[in-house]
C-alpha cells in the first residue's frame, strides 16, 4: 500500500496501521467477535468458539502467503478464512465447520477496514488538535503584529499576522467537528452474509451484530452497507476538505518564508531542509509534504464517488477499487497535518521583517494614492477581531479536546465512546 516515495510524504505509523500485519490482525478480530457472538448466541458450540478465538492470533498466521494468494481468489478474506480452518483444525477439528459461519468476505474486509481506520483517525485528530492549538497560540501572540495582506497575488492592504493564524485555524476546528459527527456514522460493523440478509443465522442475525458491535466498539448498522457507501465516502470527502485546508496553510506559510518575503520560517533542525551545497537555503519540508497531500487527495476522493454506482447486493470492481484508494487518501492525510503538527510549534516569526514589507510598500506608493490602506489602526482592529475569534475557537477546542502529551489529556475517542456512538442513533445507525 505504499512505496518508497510514500514514505516522506506519510508516516511510518498510518503505513504501520494499514500494513499487512495490522490488517490481517482486524481481520482476525472480526472473526474472534463473530464467534464469540454466535456462540452467544446458541449458533455455534461454546468449545468451537473458545477454539476460534485462540487461533485468532496474528503470529500464528504466513501473512505473507496470504497476502501472495489474494489476488487468485480475488480477496483476502479467502485464504485468510482457509488459513485460519486449517489452524483451527489443528486443535479442534470439529470447531472447522463453524469458522467464518453465515459471513461473507466483504463482510471481514469492511469491518476490519474500520478499524485500522479508526487507529489513524485517532492519530490525525491528535495532530488537528496540536495543529490548531498552535495556530490560536500564535494568533493570540501576533495579534496586533501588523503585516501585508495580499490578494491576487499581489501587495494589498495590512493585517495583522493573528488575524492570518485564526483564519488558518478555524477551518481545523471544522473539519474536526465534522469527523466527530462522520466518523461514528461511518465506523460502522460491517455484517451481512452472502448478499446482505443473514439468512443462514436461523433469526438470530441481529442478536450477533449487536454483540459484535459492542465487542468491536464499533457502531451498529441499520442494515448491511455492502453497496450502500455514502456514509464511508462522506468520511472520505471530510479527509478530503482537511487536506484542503491544511494544503492552505502550507502555500500561504511556503509564500511567506521565500527569501524575498522572509516573514516565516519553519523550525531549523541539522538534516532538516537544507542542503549541504547551499547552507543559505531552508527549504520548508513541512509546508512542501502538506501541498503535495493537497494535490493526491482530490483524485483519491474522486476515485472513492467513482466507485459509489455498485450493482445490486455486492459490487464487481468497484468496490475492489474504493479498497485500493482508500489507505491512500488515509495516508496523505495524516502526513499533510503531522507535518504542519510538528513546524506550526516552532514556526519562527519575523514581526520586524514583516513591518519592514509593509514600510516598503508604502514607499513605493505617490503619496496622493496613499488612502489609508496601511494606517497602523487597520492591524489593530484585525487584532482585536482575531482576539475575539480566537477566543471562540478555543472554546470550541476545549469542548473537542487537546492534544496528547505529557501531563494533557488525551483527545475524545471519535468512535469509541457512547455518546460519539449514540448521536448517530438520530439517523438510525444504533
Amino acid at each position: 500500500m505504499s512505496s518508497i516515495f510514500e514514505s516522506f510524504l506519510s508516516t511510518a505509523e498510518v503505513q504501520t496501521a494499514f500494513g499487512e500485519q495490522a490488517f490481517v490482525a482486524a481481520m482476525l478480530r472480526f472473526e474472534a467477535a463473530l464467534a464469540r457472538a454466535q456462540a452467544a448466541a446458541g449458533l455455534i458450540p461454546e468449545s468451537a468458539a473458545l477454539s476460534i478465538i485462540g487461533t485468532c492470533k496474528v503470529e500464528l498466521f504466513d501473512v505473507a502467503k496470504i497476502v501472495r494468494e489474494s489476488p487468485r481468489s480475488g480477496s483476502l478474506a479467502i485464504p485468510l478464512v482457509e488459513s485460519l480452518k486449517e489452524t483451527v483444525g489443528l486443535f479442534n477439528p470439529s470447531a472447522v465447520a463453524h469458522v467464518h459461519r453465515g459471513c461473507t468476505s466483504q463482510d471481514v474486509i469492511d469491518t476490519a477496514m474500520a478499524l485500522v481506520t479508526r487507529d489513524a483517525l485517532q492519530m490525525i485528530e491528535t495532530d488537528m488538535l496540536q495543529c490548531a492549538w498552535a495556530l490560536l497560540d500564535l494568533a493570540q501572540r501576533h495579534a496586533h503584529a501588523p503585516v501585508l495582506a495580499r490578494t491576487l497575488a499581489q501587495p494589498a492592504s495590512v493585517t495583522s499576522f493573528g488575524a492570518k493564524c485564526v483564519v488558518w485555524a478555524a477551518p481545523l476546528v471544522r473539519s474536526l467537528q465534522r469527523l466527530r459527527v462522520a466518523a461514528p456514522r461511518a465506523l460502522q460493523l460491517q455484517l451481512g452474509g452472502t448478499v446482505g440478509t443473514l439468512a443462514t443465522m436461523n433469526g438470530k442475525g441481529s442478536q450477533v451484530i449487536d454483540r459484535m458491535a459492542h465487542d468491536l466498539q464499533l457502531t451498529r448498522p441499520l442494515a448491511s452497507w455492502h453497496t450502500q457507501r455514502d456514509e464511508w465516502v462522506a468520511l472520505g470527502c471530510e479527509l478530503g476538505l482537511l487536506v484542503g485546508s491544511l494544503g492552505k496553510i502550507a502555500k500561504d506559510l511556503a509564500l511567506m518564508s521565500q527569501f524575498e518575503v522572509a516573514e516565516v520560517a519553519e523550525p531549523a533542525e541539522p538534516g532538516r531542509g537544507g542542503p549541504a551545497n547551499m547552507p543559505h537555503k531552508h527549504n520548508p519540508v513541512a509546508c512542501m509534504v502538506a501541498i503535495a497531500a493537497a494535490q493526491r487527495a482530490p483524485q483519491r476522493v474522486a476515485a472513492l464517488l467513482a466507485a459509489m454506482p455498485q450493482e445490486h447486493e455486492r459490487a464487481l470492481g468497484a468496490w475492489q477499487a474504493e479498497l485500493a484508494e482508500w489507505p491512500l487518501l488515509v495516508m496523505s492525510s495524516h502526513g499533510s497535518v503531522r507535518a504542519l503538527a510538528q513546524a506550526l510549534p516552532g514556526l519562527t516569526v519575523d514581526v520586524t521583517r514583516m513591518r519592514a514589507n509593509l514600510d516598503a510598500m508604502r514607499a513605493s506608493l505617490p503619496r496622493s494614492t496613499d488612502n489609508g490602506w496601511f494606517d497602523s489602526a487597520l492591524a489593530q482592529h484585525a487584532g482585536e477581531l482575531a482576539l475575539a475569534q480566537a477566543a471562540q475557537l478555543r472554546q470550541d477546542l476545549d469542548q473537542l479536546g487537546k492534544p496528547r502529551g505529557p501531563g494533557v489529556d488525551a483527545p475524545r475517542p471519535l468512535a469509541h465512546d457512547g455518546q460519539a456512538i449514540s448521536r448517530v442513533s438520530r439517523f438510525g445507525a444504533t
